[in-house]
């Protein structure tokens, strides 16, 4: 199992300005959340405990006002800068001394994924010994995102970044499973034309080994990518109606990591208060006191 995720928070939010011109786009809050518990959240789904946060060096002191040292959903974050932003490949590299020659995944700190049976494709990626696995999502704009292209036999024989003419509508998301190789994949990586270091140059990398896997993921399944004021409301109204029609809670650290029993039902209850008279607060005591489901 891949015991260590890298969750990337960090870039300028061009696309949110003038909101972030004051603070990091992964803090803006999607519903009742900041945008970063999400992809956490995904991270912890998948059984990873260890966590290094990468952002600007403005903004990781608010993260780390944030997350403090992960204790308390009994975990481990720790945190690295990024200088300046050259592509998402650069991860793997700003974190090589922490990642230390061990597999790692890797989550964008603005993608929202939930579904009814992701913890179980999640927790298959991080199983895996060798090899990448990515996550593929249909959209009506594929040539906003790298692209995967597939055979007659449904296996993944091309990915283009932000092709002009796509050859599919499947996306690639931003998560990423990879092997103890990731660190040396990422460094024979050369910028693009745009002067980053793509994660699909990675993923191409793995591809053309045939150890790329790739998992489709369906319709009982939300991907959202909250990187325009657009995409921001679309994925606060879906959080809004799934917790308020479902009582459900979705991209929530604090639940997560007791519903996977990294902390008692003593810890969940200080998380609580440290959240507030807040309905999140509510219910995330109803859920430690046993009356929440």
């Amino acid at each position: 199992m891949i015991r260590k995720g890298i969750l990337l928070a960090g870039g300028s939010g061009t696309r949110l300005h003038p909101t972030t011109q004051a603070t990091s786009k992964q803090l803006l809050p999607v519903y009742d959340k900041p945008m970063v518990y999400y992809p956490l959240s995904t991270l912890l789904l998948a059984g990873i405990r260890e966590v290094l946060v990468i952002s600007t060096p403005a903004d990781l002191p608010q993260f780390q006002r944030l997350f403090h040292d992960g204790s308390h959903l009994g975990i481990r974050i720790s945190y690295a800068e990024q200088a300046r932003p050259e592509g998402i490949a650069q991860a793997f590299l700003i974190g090589e001394d922490w990642i230390a020659g061990e597999a790692c995944a890797l989550a964008l700190g603005d993608n929202l994924i939930h579904g009814d049976h992701l913890s179980t494709l999640l927790r298959a990626a991080s199983a895996r010994p060798e090899g990448a696995t990515v996550f593929a999502y249909q959209v009506r704009d594929p040539e906003r995102y790298g692209v995967i292209s597939f055979g007659a036999d449904g296996k993944a024989v091309d990915i283009v970044e932000k092709p002009l003419k796509p050859e599919s509508n499947w996306a690639v998301t931003g998560l990423y499973f990879y092997d103890k190789r990731i660190t040396d994949v990422a460094k024979k990586i050369k910028p693009s034309a745009r002067g980053e270091l793509e994660i699909t140059d990675i993923n191409h990398w793995y591809l053309n080994e045939g150890s790329l896997h790739v998992e489709r993921l369906g319709r009982g399944t939300a991907w959202l990518d909250a990187g325009t004021p657009d995409s921001l409301l679309q994925a606060a109204t879906f959080v809004q109606t799934i917790q308020t029609r479902q009582g459900n809670l979705v991209g929530c650290p604090e639940e997560i990591a007791f519903r996977m029993k990294y902390i008692d039902a003593e810890a969940l209850r200080a998380c609580s208060k440290l959240i507030g008279k807040t309905e999140l607060g509510r219910i995330l005591k109803d859920i430690a006191d046993g009356t929440h489901e």
